[in-house]
């Protein structure tokens, strides 16, 4: 069975849960952005929660199947149609070969995901399927999908769960006005007392440059970094530091002007003060925030960090007993 392209949509990648263990070497995680609306695409099909499938951001593509599928819509609000009629998002749902998937414009979220019964089967590549762009690495080709690619699709075994919904309280929420959760970071006292305080305090927009990579934000006052010696190897900028690794979801503020959140596609270090970390439960959040989305970050404690990381497994945990055969 295969899914031919016949529009690729604005950024339509291959996506699974991940590329684990080589950040240290510089290659990075990739995978969904949005973890729980991918994995619940896949736990709705009977999938393995991660198995590799296509992650849709802001613009749809427009798909024909050449056999018979089982597929699950998640993520985004992105209005879908089947041979011209309209279909509901978070539902197990049947397609006829030769049947034809688009997308309508989106109204919530950004990225929306697409699972197929038996998941996409592109080659992995150091254990995982994703995509990695600026790697060319994984994915179909190392590349967003263009049109006239042929995507193959798995063999499925498992009992059909054709119908198959989401419960509502398990649906996530795409809110314009929202809160990210960060852990203040290793350079934080870079910063003066007031520019410390203005960060948390100040209401950020979400900027157009915001991708895989990292996230933009503007609008708040710029910061002002404390005067102090360079140190060796540093650049002459008060936001450079000698070169370090970037976590995911860390923050940097070049020349303390509008501050840089680094996802799941970012280099994994470089040479800018990272101010804090956006915390693990906060990031799936973030993926879905469009451009000039309201956004304050709120401080937090390595205890509440954890704290929310807990909550975060127990609602995968919740939704993988939802939607247990």
């Amino acid at each position: 069975m295969a899914i031919k392209v016949l529009q690729a949509g604005l950024a339509t990648t291959v996506q699974d849960a991940g590329r684990m263990g080589y950040y240290h070497l510089g290659i990075p995680l990739s995978g969904a952005l949005d973890q729980y609306s991918f994995r619940a695409a896949n736990l709705l099909l009977g999938n393995p929660e991660d198995a590799a499938a296509l992650e849709m951001t802001m613009l749809g593509p427009k798909l024909e199947f050449t056999q018979d599928a089982l597929i699950a819509l998640t993520g985004a609000n992105l209005p879908a149609k089947l041979d011209g009629v309209a279909i509901a998002n978070y539902e197990v749902l049947s397609v006829k070969a030769g049947s034809v998937l688009s997308f309508g414009y989106l109204r919530d979220g950004v990225r929306g995901y697409l699972a197929v019964a038996g998941g996409i089967d592109v080659p992995v590549v150091l254990g995982s399927r994703s995509t990695y762009i600026l790697g060319a690495m994984g994915g179909f080709c190392g590349r967003k999908l263009q049109a006239g690619d042929v995507l193959p699709v798995g063999a499925f075994s498992g009992p059909s769960r054709l119908g198959r919904t989401l419960p509502e309280q398990l649906k996530p929420v795409f809110p314009k006005d929202v809160k990210v959760r960060v852990l203040p970071g290793l350079y934080f006292h870079w910063l003066t007392e007031a520019s410390g305080k203005s960060f948390f305090d100040d209401t950020w927009r979400v900027g157009p440059e915001a991708d895989r990579i990292g996230y933009r934000f503007k609008g708040g006052r710029a910061l002002e970094f404390a005067p102090r010696e360079r140190p060796f190897g540093a650049g002459s900028d008060p936001s450079n530091i000698v070169d370090a690794g970037y976590p995911v979801g860390s923050i940097q503020v070049p020349g303390g002007l509008e501050p840089i959140m680094l996802h799941r596609d970012a280099i994994s270090g470089g040479g800018y003060a990272m101010i804090g970390t956006v915390i693990s439960a906060d990031m799936d959040l973030v993926a879905q925030l469009q451009p000039n989305f309201r956004t304050q970050f709120v401080a937090v404690d390595m205890a509440q960090a954890l704290a929310a990381r807990a909550q975060s497994k127990q609602r995968l945990t919740d939704l993988r007993a939802a939607l247990k055969t």
